[in-house]
Order: C-alpha cells, then structure tokens, then sequence
C-alpha cells in the first residue's frame, strides 16, 4: 500500500485557500446553469454532488466509506438546501453573511467541544475581523426574518459539522462518498421541481462540467485534505475567501458593482485572512 507524503502546514493553507477560491467561482456557475437550464438550486446542487461524485470516481478508485456516506452527505446536503431556503427567505446578501459569518464561530465552539482544540487569540482575534469584514463586503443587513435567520444558522450549523468531522476521518474518499450520500439525499427534492435542464445542451453541459470538475470535486478534495493539517477555525475562516471571490467574479463577468464600503470589507476581510495565515504558520512545527 502506497501513503501520500504527509502535508506541511504551509501547504494546507494553500488547500483550503485554493478550494475556497474556487468555490467563489461556483456561485456564477450555478447561477448560470439555473438561468441557461431553468434548474431549481436544489437540482443543480444535485447534479453537482452526482457529477463530482463521478469524476472523482473515474480519476481515483477509493473504498466506500460509509461514515462519509451517512454523516458527512447528509451534512452537505442540509448545508446546501438550508441555504437556498435561507436566500429564498433573506435574500443572498443576509444569507451569505450569516451563514458564512456563523461558521467560524461553531467550528471554534465545536473543536474546543469535541476534539480538545484549543481557543487561540489569534485564532479569534482573525475570525471576530473576518466576520466584520464579510458584513461589510455583503453591504450591510437588510431585513432579517426569522425564518431566513433560522435556515442560515442551519446550514453554517452542517458546514461546521462537515469541516469538524472529517478532520478525523481518512481524507482518502471523503469528498466523493460525501457526494454520493449528499447527491442520494438531494434527489428527491431536485426530482420534485424537475432534474432534467431545459435550453441549449452544449452550453448546460460545460456549466455543469465546470461546476463538477473546479468547484466540487478539486475544491472539497483540497479541502479534506488540507483539513488534515490546518486547524478547524482556521479552515472556516480561510473559507471567508469564497464570498470575497464571489464578489470579484461579480465584478468581472456579471457586470456588478461594489461600493466603497464592500471595497474597504474586502480589505478587512484580506487582513484578517494574512494575519490567520501568518500566526498558523508561526506556530507551525519546524
């Protein structure tokens, strides 16, 4: 049996900053596929699990893990749909910042919890600036229900729950038995409002090909095994690059606009991420 050389620290933060980039990009790609294809979110978040699942498959064969099958799918899958409810219910800007603001918190709350993981300064320090970086970058809260509050603080509840139990499961076949069980979990919600895309074939077929390959399968493989390295608060934080690139992606391709109180968030936000990276580092074995 062969063992892949154990990462360095330096190099786990470069996974999981590399997979929250990349998951930046997935939200235009969705939005895409749901706009080009008539698909439900619920659906494209299905045939992003399925097909990620299946490249996963056919690039690496790994042993079933049921753990990965039963907890981690499952958590996936709430963490998706609880959030297209909340942006249903909140819209995307309350949606994102409470979701993604939540998160490092659980995760700290969690790792000192239920794996003895210390509460460091710098750790919270980082994440406190980070959260009021993203508040910022999101423009602000408009009204919040309780509903969309509810849904939100939901799916960062799964999302943490994925980060924080599959630092002790073998990253080998994490990401892809998670699609399996989450796509299983999806199907009959994404079945309900139509699975099939509507519109011209070849243009569904890159966005979904893209939307498998970028911000799913390589992004939750680098993920999981930067998880291995990289400490539970520090990865949630770090995921804090995702709505940042979003908003950048934005920019680009979609013709939006960023006001000058998003663009002071987005440097807080990058602050808070350098500083993270630089303590994780120092306290780094040599």
């Amino acid at each position: 049996m062969h063992h892949a050389p154990a990462l360095s620290v330096r190099q786990g933060l470069v996974y999981v900053s590399t997979a929250a980039v990349a998951w930046g990009t997935g939200g235009a790609a969705g939005a895409l596929l749901h706009g080009a294809g008539q698909l439900s979110p619920v659906a494209v978040s299905f045939w992003r699990f399925a097909c990620g699942a299946a490249l996963l498959l056919a690039v690496a064969r790994s042993r079933p893990s049921w753990r990965a099958v039963l907890l981690v799918g499952p958590a996936m899958a709430v963490c998706q749909a609880a959030y297209f409810a909340a942006i249903a219910e909140a819209g995307v800007a309350v949606a994102t910042m409470i979701t993604m603001g939540a998160t490092p918190l659980l995760v700290a709350a969690g790792g000192r919890v239920f794996l003895g993981e210390p509460l460091g300064r710098t750790g919270l320090g980082c994440a406190a600036l980070a959260v009021a970086g993203l508040a910022m970058l999101m423009g602000g809260a408009q009204t919040v229900t309780p509903a969309g509050a509810g849904y939100s603080l939901l799916s960062a509840a799964a999302y943490s729950l994925v980060t924080l139990t599959t630092r002790r499961m073998p990253a080998d076949g994490v990401a892809v038995w998670g699609f399996v069980g989450g796509a299983a979990c999806l199907l009959p919600l994404a079945a309900a409002g139509g699975l099939l895309p509507a519109g011209h074939a070849v243009t569904n077929v890159l966005l979904l090909g893209y939307l498998a390959a970028v911000p799913t399968a390589l992004a939750y493989g680098l993920f999981f095994a930067g998880l291995r390295v990289v400490g539970g608060t520090t990865a949630a934080v770090l995921s804090l690059l995702e709505p940042l690139v979003a908003a950048v992606v934005g920019v680009v391709l979609l013709g939006e606009r960023l006001s000058a109180v998003q663009v002071g968030g987005a440097l807080v936000l990058l602050s808070a991420l350098a500083w993270l990276a630089r303590g994780e580092l120092r306290g780094a074995p040599r």
